[in-house]
């Protein structure tokens, strides 16, 4: 037989299903083989013995190099993808933002452009769509035929916004041919009644953002894209839902049998509004949309992931400075650029906290962070799983080695983490992306733009 690249020997093997002792070897990015004491031979050989071995991390939800409120995310697709790969993640799917006026295509086009020779891991695209029309919807069919099966809708935000009749229109064109539509939920008319209320009474601190956006708004928006699915017959994602009120309306919908998923993030499992009244206008830090809520969400969401009521965990990672970006909102928290970093740390907290504190199990932690996200966003089983014939993406967990996490040991081009301080047991010692070791122990051995844009096919619905 040939020599192999690498084989990993003796880990702890972990799928959505099993987890199981194992060697496991690697050729040309790809898993070879898979058995008991492989009885070959390989550039390189890794004793995992003590380690589980996961499908590498995929984050369907990050904000790299974005454009926002007159600044732009601080994260590039080097950066951003650097950081991701030292925290166990090797596919991100970003979005594609369409600018007022651009085609579908021309869209795609300006965001490959941003990740060409940057990107250190996989990447995909969503197209984000901001300036809906006619033309534009008949662009989706080729879109989704180019490998961009997945498209997201504002429900709220002045300038991004679709009404519910384009949303029902969108919604039955993915249907037809095979996309997906993931919606933001939040209800416009709610958030801009209480933001002008708050401008005007003077009350500009950021706890008035998360109050400006409270629950029923999100579970209100949530409710109407489920109706407007419903009446579509179509599936649909919902992303980045916050809160207890929110989950009932997906639970509500999921027991009926209608295809409805969700994502949740990190920090609605982790973090409350409380943050918002750090002093010395720290509470900016996690100005983000929806708002972190009050604790009572925290542990409803824990179970929604652990009962598959929640189908994923992404980190909608969006980073600003706090120092000469977010202080931009310090006289009026509408102008505070919305989105906080995460996606180094999603996987050492799902990990740490989720895992290790008995939360979620090991397995529900690869089906909420690895292969329910390839299943959903048109990756599996290339991606999110770990089989003879799949993409050599995996991560090392070391169940012994325990970390506190400071803003000092991360790779997030940014001047702030949300977890300062946050103890964790278990760490991603390893990450394997393509076949190529790209990051140990904290730290990037890779190297930047070896990232493939990875095309995407019909969602499978969960």
């Amino acid at each position: 037989m040939e020599e192999l690249d690498l084989i990993l020997k003796e880990g702890q093997i972990v799928t959505a299903s099993d987890i199981y002792t194992a060697d496991l070897a690697i050729s040309d990015g790809k898993i070879r083989l898979i058995g008991s004491h492989l009885d070959c031979t390989a550039k390189k050989i890794v004793n995992a013995k003590g380690k589980y071995v996961l499908p590498g991390g995929i984050d369907v939800h990050t904000h790299l190099d974005m454009p926002f409120g007159g600044t732009v995310a601080s994260d590039n697709f080097e950066t951003g993808t650097i950081a991701a790969a030292c925290g166990g993640t090797t596919t991100i799917v970003d979005f594609a933002i369409q600018p007022q006026g651009a085609t579908l295509a021309e869209t795609a086009a300006q965001w490959q452009e941003k990740a060409a020779g940057k990107a250190a891991i996989d990447y995909a695209f969503h197209i984000a769509i901001t300036d809906m029309n006619d033309a534009i919807m008949k662009e989706m069919p080729q879109a989704i035929q180019s490998g961009y099966s997945s498209f997201k809708l504002f429900m709220t935000y002045d300038g991004f916004r679709v009404t519910d009749d384009t949303l029902l229109k969108a919604l039955k064109i993915a249907k037809e041919q095979g996309g997906l539509v993931c919606v933001h939920a939040e209800n416009y008319y709610i958030i801009d009644y209480l933001v002008k209320q708050f401008k005007a009474e003077n009350k500009n601190e950021p706890i008035y953002h998360a109050l400006s956006r409270p629950n029923l708004a999100e579970a209100e928006a949530v409710n109407r894209a489920i109706t407007m699915a419903k009446l579509a017959g179509a599936p649909l994602y919902i992303v980045h839902l916050s809160c207890r009120e929110s989950l009932e309306e997906l639970k509500r919908a999921r027991a009926l049998g209608l295809p409805v998923m969700a994502e949740t993030c990190p920090q609605y499992l982790l973090l409350d509004e409380d943050k918002y009244r750090e002093p010395d206008f720290a509470g900016a830090k996690y100005v983000m949309s929806p708002p972190l809520r009050h604790k009572e969400s925290l542990e409803p969401l824990w179970k929604g992931l652990k009962n598959g009521d929640l189908q994923a965990v992404a980190t909608d990672h969006c980073p600003f400075f706090f120092q000469g970006q977010k202080e931009m909102g310090r006289g009026f928290f509408g102008q505070i650029p919305n989105g906080a970093p995460g996606v180094e740390t999603r996987m050492m907290l799902l990990f740490g906290i989720g895992v290790s504190g008995k939360k979620i199990s090991l397995q529900k932690m690869v089906e909420i962070t690895a292969t329910n996200p390839a299943k959903i966003f048109g990756m599996y089983p290339r991606k999110g799983t770990i089989a003879v014939g799949s993409d050599a993406d995996l991560v090392l967990f070391d169940p012994a080695r325990s970390l506190t996490i400071i803003k000092s040991i991360l790779h997030e081009h940014v001047d702030y983490t949300p977890y300062e301080g946050f103890n964790i047991q278990g760490y991603p010692v390893m990450t394997i992306a393509g076949g190529k070791i790209v990051a140990e122990n904290g730290t990037f051995t890779g190297k930047a733009g070896t990232g493939n844009f990875i095309k995407r096919s019909a969602p499978v619905l969960i």
